[in-house]
């Protein structure tokens, strides 16, 4: 372990900003751990549910304020989609050439695990398994690539990206939000929010590479600008108090995005730029910064297969007569969630597994066979005592 600490921490440029990869990889295991703990699968009669401790206790509604960390994944999405393109444009490489290479990395992991998913789902239902229940474990794992696609597509423009104001964008949400609550607007007039909505981090993401988000007064503004943004929303306005979806309820803050949900990622911006000076200082350690370079190597596999993880653990579970509290029971007490905390680590597990399976395909192997990282990213180890490290 020591001698691959010291080789990722030798891979790595002394110019790269170390604490950006660490927020991308907090933004992704604040997501793993946000579904892992508000997301139940409830057995019923031989069948499966889904089901959310946050509508039998509201009182959880904090808990998806401290994990819903999306916002900060497009806020660093925009600062390092807009450098690369940059870097790209110096070193005589296209649009077309660029984007390519963005998304192959993107969504290559993305059609694996569709293609699995799709074998599975044939097999369960040749095997006579439930078809609610296969569509239960099916949303839970297909749901979430709404990000990828826009994801996908905020990448694609990015060169538009770097030269608009995030104003303009969060001026779009404030007036689709407005039409949808205070007039009879058809609901799908909405869903330009879905891509407006993270436009704003991410057109903020562009601006930081720009460098115009400089000080602690910046970072101080957006978090408490924001936060009370946020909490005037959902305290007078009606939004919702939580800032994840909650299976039954009306109004979603996520799906699509509403005015809450942006002035809420408004704050998370905050919240990062500020934590860049302390992690900068804790990132200095070479086993911090390897468990940091790990997670990034690996970022799009770990939120794809998160889901998965716990179906495993759900499903392998049902092996035994009884249902296991945390596991299989309703949602709806305070010994459900001690009981889900518990069950994190086989979680985790499973999710480890799932890595070693399937990391290949968003990590790619370089002609020489070394491991390389994604947009500069650390290596991984060789049989050697090198590592390569390819530019950001």
């Amino acid at each position: 372990m020591r001698d691959l600490v010291r080789r990722i921490d030798a891979a790595t440029p002394a110019d790269r900003d170390r604490a950006v990869d660490a927020l991308r990889a907090l933004a992704i295991l604040g997501v793993v751990l946000g579904h892992w703990l508000v997301t139940a699968l409830v057995a019923d009669s031989g069948t499966l549910h889904g089901a959310s401790p946050l509508r039998a206790m509201p009182a959880l509604a904090p808990l998806s304020w401290v994990f819903q960390t999306l916002a900060v994944f497009f806020v660093v999405g925009g600062l390092v989609g807009a450098r690369s393109h940059a870097s790209a444009r110096a070193r005589g490489e296209s649009h077309g050439q660029w984007l390519r290479g963005r998304l192959t990395r993107l969504l290559r992991p993305v059609v694996v695990v569709l293609v699995v998913w799709a074998v599975a789902v044939a097999a369960m239902l040749a095997l006579g398994a439930d078809q609610d229940t296969v569509l239960a474990l099916c949303r839970l794992v297909w749901s979430p690539l709404w990000f990828v696609a826009v994801f996908a597509l905020l990448t694609a423009v990015t060169p538009l990206v770097t030269r608009l104001h995030p104003l303009w964008p969060f001026a779009v949400v404030l007036i689709t939000d407005v039409h949808r609550f205070g007039s009879d607007a058809p609901s799908a007039y909405a869903w330009g929010n879905v891509v407006a909505g993270w436009l704003v981090p991410y057109c903020l993401g562009a601006a930081w590479s720009r460098g115009e988000l400089r000080g602690r007064g910046t970072g101080w503004a957006l978090l408490l600008g924001g936060a009370a943004a946020a909490v005037a929303l959902v305290r007078w306005a009606g939004y919702p108090p939580t800032m994840v979806g909650v299976p039954g309820e009306e109004i979603s803050n996520l799906d699509p995005p509403t005015l809450a949900a942006v002035c809420f990622g408004l704050a998370q911006c905050g919240a990062a730029l500020l934590l860049l000076a302390p992690l900068r200082r804790v990132l200095r350690r070479p086993a911090v910064w390897a468990v940091v370079a790990v997670t990034n190597l690996s970022a799009m596999t770990i939120f794809l297969w998160h889901q998965t993880a716990m179906i495993a653990v759900t499903v392998t579970g049902l092996l035994l007569d009884d249902p296991l509290p945390g596991l299989h029971t309703p949602p709806d007490t305070p010994g459900w969630v001690l009981a889900r905390l518990a069950w994190l680590p086989a979680f985790a597990a499973a999710l480890l597994i799932c890595r070693a399976a399937f990391r290949g395909y968003e990590t790619g192997r370089s002609r020489t066979g070394s491991t390389v990282v994604r947009e500069g990213r650390p290596a991984g180890p060789r049989r050697d005592d090198s590592c390569r490290v390819r530019g950001s």
